[in-house]
């Protein structure tokens, strides 16, 4: 007799009136207008197409002002940012630095030398000439302000007494300005404040003697220090912004819907992919029954969401869209290792069953050969060499144990195999993807926290499905509390429109039977 979670999974894929075929059979994603051809283009584009999805909509236009459209705009820019930090807790500001031979990056090395070059020559004139100097300790003075803490009430009191502009202006101008000293005091004011993972370069300043050199290091630790500090609040505060970050995107999004008139256009086409309303016995009426239709066909189309050359341009997955790539390629790769593994073991059989260091090794050889595709196309480009490495491997690991080798003709066999692999459609690769899409869509459609199965043959990927899992219910978890008032919507209104048909079938029937 099956246990009573079994019991309730069971029950949820009973309630689940949706087309089964759509977790049994491939699907031919490509043949989705919507869909774009080359990745490049989705990764490249994902902000433009967010705002243009919907600031140029199929319906009548709507006019709103300028400010408005920006006010959405920025709303955006604002919510992206509570999004990064609520879904993803390593999330850190990092320092901006133009790419090298960028024209960006000439100017702002052209900038910075003419700066140190005009100190320099300013100190060495007699008198020293005072004027950059006195520039760069107010602008060090001020950084030093935002740095302290407020319970480090004396070391402030002592920076505003020390760095007195006034009182340097004063001594400047007789002539007893002693620069040196001043960068010795903020040195230690610096020690004193920095976060440990920058004592190493502070202790390197301090070992410097010009003067230029010491300025300079002192202005990239305060740069490196005003990063730290800013990490540290939102790591105190990222709990209160993960709490508030769903009603915030819920606001700044239906901000953004209100200069839209055709925001969801893609949402709602991805959400029905798998809608069929001849197999919809739901009513639009019975709240609880469109709630468990649209959790279901939304657990459908986030699965769908882990297949090449499915690209996720549903506007209410652009925040994630680059994660969403990611963990695509991620579940995608996983799946032809898991395949290969299970050819390997199907066509070699007994001589490599339990041998532990060879799917040890072909993981993480395949890993790297497998690390720059992103789509059946680069697959193909790279299973010539994966062909190699999987007979290196393999004959490697066969010559460790003692075994026969392989003969020419089950080799030739085994190649052949795995170069089938390239289609989508193979009988090995489509049971491996089916496994794993079953794993997540169980997980994600229990309604208890009791511990899934790893699917079969896939027990020496379980480090790697469950890191998967575990962003991937992240996502969709935030994803879902943010937005699922609008699939909710999405799906009524489908109901809707199907129920409206079915009357005026009706309709038309009884008037023909007068």
């Amino acid at each position: 007799m099956p246990d009573r979670n079994q019991k309730m999974e069971n029950d949820e894929k009973q309630k689940c009136n949706i087309n089964e075929a759509s977790t049994s059979v491939p699907v031919d994603y490509q043949s989705d207008s919507h869909i774009e051809s080359e990745e490049e283009n989705v990764k490249g584009q994902k902000t433009a197409n967010f705002m243009a999805s919907g600031l140029i909509g199929a319906s009548p236009p709507k006019f709103v002002s300028l400010e408005e459209i920006i006010k959405a705009a920025n709303g955006m820019k604002n919510m992206a940012l509570a999004h990064e930090i609520a879904v993803d807790k390593n999330f850190q500001l990092q320092k901006l630095e133009p790419d090298d031979g960028t024209f960006h990056r000439r100017v702002k090395e052209i900038m910075h030398k003419a700066f140190w070059n005009l100190l320099a020559e300013q100190l060495e004139e007699d008198p020293p000439n005072y004027t950059q100097a006195l520039v760069l300790l107010k602008e060090i003075k001020e950084t030093l302000d935002e740095l302290v803490l407020p319970h480090h009430a004396k070391i402030r009191e002592n920076l505003r007494e020390i760095l007195d502009v006034d009182l340097i202006r004063q001594q400047a101008e007789n002539g007893v300005l002693d620069f040196h000293h001043y960068a010795q005091y903020v040195i230690s004011i610096m020690s004193k404040v920095c976060a440990p993972v920058r004592d190493e370069k502070i202790r390197e300043l301090n070992q410097k003697t010009d003067v230029i050199e010491i300025f300079k290091g002192i202005m990239e630790i305060l740069q490196l220090m005003r990063l730290d500090l800013a990490n540290f609040t939102i790591t105190m505060m990222r709990p209160n912004i993960v709490a508030s970050s769903i009603e915030y995107e819920k606001a700044k999004f239906a901000e953004f819907l209100k200069v839209n008139t055709n925001g969801l256009q893609f949402t709602e086409k991805w959400l029905l992919r798998h809608y069929d309303p001849t197999k919809i016995t739901s009513n639009s009426s019975d709240i609880n029954a469109v709630r468990q239709l649209t959790h279901c066909l939304l657990t459908e189309a986030y699965l769908d969401l882990l297949e090449w050359d499915f690209n996720p341009d549903a506007e209410t997955l652009m925040l994630d869209q680059g994660r969403l790539l990611e963990l695509r390629d991620k579940t995608s790769r996983l799946s032809i290792i898991g395949s290969i593994i299970l050819l390997v073991n199907n066509t070699v059989g007994a001589p490599i069953h339990g041998v532990s260091s060879f799917k040890k090794n072909i993981k993480q050889h395949l890993n790297v050969l497998l690390d720059s595709v992103h789509s059946n196309k680069d697959l193909e480009t790279v299973m010539p060499n994966i062909v190699l490495q999987v007979k290196t491997d393999l004959e490697t690991t066969l010559q460790e144990i003692g075994s026969t080798l392989l003969s020419v003709e089950m080799e030739s066999l085994l190649e052949g195999q795995i170069l089938d692999l390239i289609n989508p459609g193979h009988k090995i690769r489509h049971l491996i993807n089916l496994r794993i899409r079953q794993f997540l869509q169980k997980i994600i459609l229990s309604q208890s926290a009791a511990p899934q199965q790893v699917p079969p043959g896939l027990s020496s990927l379980q480090e790697e499905l469950t890191a998967i899992v575990a962003q991937f219910l992240i996502l969709i978890s935030h994803n879902r509390s943010v937005f699922g008032e609008y699939y909710q919507e999405i799906i009524t209104n489908a109901l809707i429109k199907k129920e409206t048909e079915n009357n005026k079938d009706t309709s038309a029937i009884h008037t023909m039977d007068l």
